[in-house]
């Protein structure tokens, strides 16, 4: 045994050039690849490895997220996504993601509880969103913001208190739909919602973005129900860029406030988080159905970016895009968003890249990002939030992944290694004799 993991055999390398030879042993999880153990190979060999990206590297082990991207299998906990997208809610969900199990139905009253009552955030904070301009970029604003409330609640910074964790992580994902909805409302000049604690998770936050202190604003029930859902769908997904920033920057022991601080600024790149923003203006590139051929010539020839299509790690259809797919059309058919153009440009898309060759043999088929962003639109979302909105649900995430590498006994600071190739050794010369 190794920790929680068993020991199933070894794998030897050779080094052609001495002839030596060393065993490594061979590790197996509960379920997925087994890993082979290299934690001693630089000292028994003098060797690091060299893996661009971590494409074939385990950096932790975890007991939260499963992915099996040939079959297309996403599990939280070992509870399938689709059965958890179907019939649970996303606090139930954040629950399970934190502690490991669904909670009974006193735990669960009693965690929505604590996360309502957590999701107001200290009034002095909101002069923070007075030093933006107001066309700054939500997610911009949820660095600087996020990262500042550290400075706000000092009772819930000591990583090594597992009560204050816990704090830390109840204050994060109670607060973050609060800040992403006074994101939203300082860029349109509009003032700040307080959050209602009768509403559930995605009521509220669906209530502090769009509602105005002159009249009612009634949530609909439609609307929080799929937003709840994308919540579900985007709480985790493994060891991905802005997760592995997370345990990244929480193994130097930073605050929980900053390691989320720094998982925003990572989920914001286009390759990341920012997806499912690249997929409407793909779509507004287009333009028009009659233009799709022009479109699809030029990404076979490589000369555009077909985003919403394809994932790194599934080479199946996406999980959560089966499930995302049936609440678009739920969305649209409740709104009365009958022949939206954007929608009509999207489902042509997902034809071809169902039925035609080049996409087949590339498994390039619809993701999350394709559908969430038709959604998100549909609900009044302008772009520039839709990561934001992403940035919401994967806090749970972050939180829970931040919580298991604190508990972790092989836990190490990161500090990867590299295959140096600049200069060698030169001495320094002086600059009236250089050439």
């Amino acid at each position: 045994m190794d920790g929680n993991n068993m020991v199933t055999g070894t794998v030897t390398l050779t080094d052609n050039e001495t002839g030596k030879s060393i065993d490594l042993p061979v590790i197996a999880g509960s379920i997925g690849p087994r890993v082979i153990d290299i934690r001693k190979l630089y000292a028994q060999t003098g060797h690091f490895t060299y893996d661009p990206g971590f494409m074939a590297t385990a950096a932790c082990r975890s007991g939260i997220t499963y992915i099996d991207g040939d079959e297309g299998i996403l599990m939280y906990r070992g509870y399938p996504i689709q059965e958890l997208a179907e019939h649970s809610d996303f606090l139930e969900v954040a629950y399970l993601l934190l502690n490991g199990e669904l909670p009974n139905a006193k735990e669960k009253a009693q965690f929505i509880y604590d996360i309502t009552h957590h999701t107001m955030v200290h009034e002095q904070l909101s002069s923070f969103f007075h030093g933006f301009r107001r066309d700054a970029h939500p997610m911009a604003v949820m660095c600087g913001v996020v990262g500042a409330l550290s400075a706000f609640y000092h009772d819930s910074t000591d990583i090594h208190d597992p009560y204050q964790r816990m704090v830390a992580s109840y204050r994060l994902i109670a607060k973050m739909p609060t800040i992403a909805a006074m994101a939203y409302k300082y860029t349109h000049g509009q003032p700040f919602m307080y959050p209602q604690n009768s509403l559930g998770y995605a009521e509220n936050f669906l209530h502090m973005t769009f509602a105005v202190p002159c009249e009612e604003y009634k949530v609909n029930p439609v609307v929080a129900r799929a937003l709840d859902r994308i919540f579900i769908l985007h709480a985790d997904h493994e060891q991905n860029a802005s997760t592995a920033t997370v345990r990244n920057a929480g193994s130097s022991g930073a605050n929980p406030f900053a390691c989320i601080a720094a998982g925003i600024a990572s989920l914001w790149g286009p390759a990341h988080g920012g997806a499912n923003e690249q997929v409407l203006k793909m779509l507004d590139r287009i333009g028009d159905k009659k233009n799709i051929p022009e479109f699809i010539k030029e990404v076979k020839n490589k000369n555009d970016i077909e985003y919403g299509f394809g994932h790194r790690v599934y080479k199946n259809y996406d999980p959560r895009a089966r499930v995302l797919r049936d609440s678009c059309h739920e969305v649209l058919a409740e709104l009365g968003i009958k022949d939206d153009p954007t929608l009509d440009l999207a489902m042509e898309l997902e034809k071809i890249s169902l039925n035609d060759d080049y996409f087949i043999t590339r498994k390039l088929y619809p993701n999350v990002d394709f559908y969430s962003g038709i959604i998100l639109k549909a609900i009044g979302f302008p772009t520039s939030m839709f990561t934001a909105l992403f940035a919401i649900a994967r806090t749970v995430g972050w939180v829970a992944q931040w919580q298991e590498m604190l508990e972790d006994t092989d836990a190490k600071l990161m500090r990867p290694r590299q295959l140096f190739v600049g200069a060698d050794e030169r001495h320094y010369v002086p600059v009236e004799k250089r050439v």
